[in-house]
């Protein structure tokens, strides 16, 4: 039986719950292998608030957040990424508040040429299911800042995790999305995850100086430095033992899911392939591998 990541998180579900001055979280009732314990809803502020990542889709998840916004005015609604449990709830709240969605883009924005080429080609989204009708009001370029009276909130642009993935700074406090877990990591599934993206952002970020995380599943992450040097070392311990796999011989993306993640349980498999797959793509834009004909998830790869 696998071991809790967490054990010490046990949120009160629907629930707000102060984790610092100024600083709400209400857990959405999502729990699954892909959200940990349900998605975290942020209520930055006091009497003027900024919601940050509305959540699922939830009758429930909304009267929770109606009740801790009380009489408070809500000046902004942020969104991370365009993932059916973070964005959906973004629309109704909006529509009780008052309040405009600030993101990035839309569900499509942010993806790189070959993510682009790959999507055209007929791959389609893994994991955690996209919000296709996601459209916020206003867009979010990278640096830009959402302010309000006791809070300024700027964007950082991380892609990886999702095409159209913000970041959003406070200080020396950021909202991670889901780009930084400290449960587990980051699912990277094409053609809206992407690899290169992915460590590009994390490097980003290990160049900054950061207090804290808060991200979209999960408890705080105290240490945001080590958490992002695991989480790069884990990728290149990964794509290591891919190598080495393709090594004994041409593989598909599914070949080296099972071999590599023999540890995985069988409901994570399909998740454990769309990561392999990220992999050969980011190994392929850097010329380490090649895949038989073109370039899809049916691939076979062989190394270079």
């Amino acid at each position: 039986m696998k071991t809790d990541p967490q054990p010490e998180f046990q949120p009160a579900i629907g629930t707000a719950e102060e984790i610092a001055p100024g600083l709400r979280r209400v857990v959405a009732n999502n729990p699954s292998p892909m959200t940990f314990r349900g998605t975290n809803t942020y209520l930055v502020g006091t009497s003027d608030l900024a919601v940050i990542d509305p959540g699922p889709k939830d009758t429930a998840h909304l009267a929770a957040l109606l009740s801790a916004i009380g009489n408070a005015r809500v000046s902004a609604i942020l969104v991370t990424h365009a993932h059916l449990d973070h964005s959906p709830l973004a629309s109704d709240l909006s529509r009780h508040t008052g309040a405009p969605v600030y993101a990035f883009s839309d569900a499509l924005g942010g993806r790189s040429a070959i993510m682009q080429d790959l999507a055209k080609s007929g791959l389609m989204q893994g994991g955690e299911g996209v919000d296709a009708s996601f459209q916020p009001d206003h867009t979010l370029a990278d640096g830009e800042t959402v302010s309000g009276t006791d809070w300024s909130l700027t964007a950082v642009h991380t892609p990886g995790h999702f095409g159209n993935h913000l970041s959003f700074a406070m200080g020396d406090m950021l909202f991670c999305g889901d780009l930084v877990m400290g449960w587990a990591s980051s699912l990277v599934s094409p053609p809206d995850g992407d690899l290169t993206d992915f460590m590009a952002s994390c490097r980003r970020l290990q160049s900054m100086r950061w207090h804290s995380f808060h991200s979209g599943h999960g408890a705080p992450i105290t240490e945001p430095a080590a958490r992002l040097d695991w989480l790069i070392s884990h990728r290149l311990t990964r794509e290591a033992s891919l190598l080495q796999e393709l090594e004994r011989g041409p593989a598909t993306c599914s070949d080296l899911a099972n071999r590599v993640y023999h540890d995985t349980a069988p409901a994570l498999l399909p998740a454990a392939t769309r990561n392999v797959l990220a992999h050969m793509v980011d190994l392929y834009g850097k010329n380490a591998v090649t895949a038989d004909g073109t370039l899809s998830a049916n691939a076979v790869f062989r190394r270079l």
